[in-house]
């Protein structure tokens, strides 16, 4: 898989992610309407975008508190680029064989692409805090074991 078909995955994953924050939706009705919804994508864009989803709502309440310990003065109902964290944050947890600065990388990218540029500075720290913070010991669900 090349870095622009996992970059699209990762921005689909963040769109799944969106939809199922801001709709209060469950990962089962995301899925249902998602994939319909928008462009055909190849198989192997769409197999990691899923994967990415799955883990980052099966390690949601771990990501949110890493989110909460490492944000001053945000609440994070409050930050708008809250979803893009969570791919980002659930890519560090579950896909361990992708370094960290890969994914804050790539996290920035699709950040420049869908939100303010002022955003850009803060989500950059707050991935560096959260990745500094990780635990080796700490070991997410990998997608493998998610159904």
């Amino acid at each position: 898989m090349t870095a622009g078909t996992r970059r699209k995955s990762r921005e689909l994953a963040m769109q799944m992610l969106f939809q199922a924050d801001i709709g209060k939706q469950t990962q089962e009705q995301v899925r249902a309407t998602f994939w319909r919804a928008g462009d055909e994508v190849e198989p192997e864009v769409r197999g990691f975008a899923e994967d990415l989803f799955r883990v980052a709502n099966a390690n949601l309440e771990h990501i949110d508190e890493l989110i909460a310990q490492n944000s001053k003065r945000w609440r994070i109902e409050r930050m708008p680029d809250r979803n893009l964290l969570r791919m980002a944050i659930g890519e560090m947890l579950g896909f361990k064989s992708t370094p960290f600065p890969i994914v804050i990388n790539e996290a920035l990218e699709i950040a420049r692409r869908f939100s303010a540029p002022e955003s850009i500075n803060f989500l950059n720290g707050m991935l560096d805090s959260i990745a500094r913070s990780l635990l080796p010991k700490y070991r997410a669900q990998p997608a493998s074991e998610i159904e």
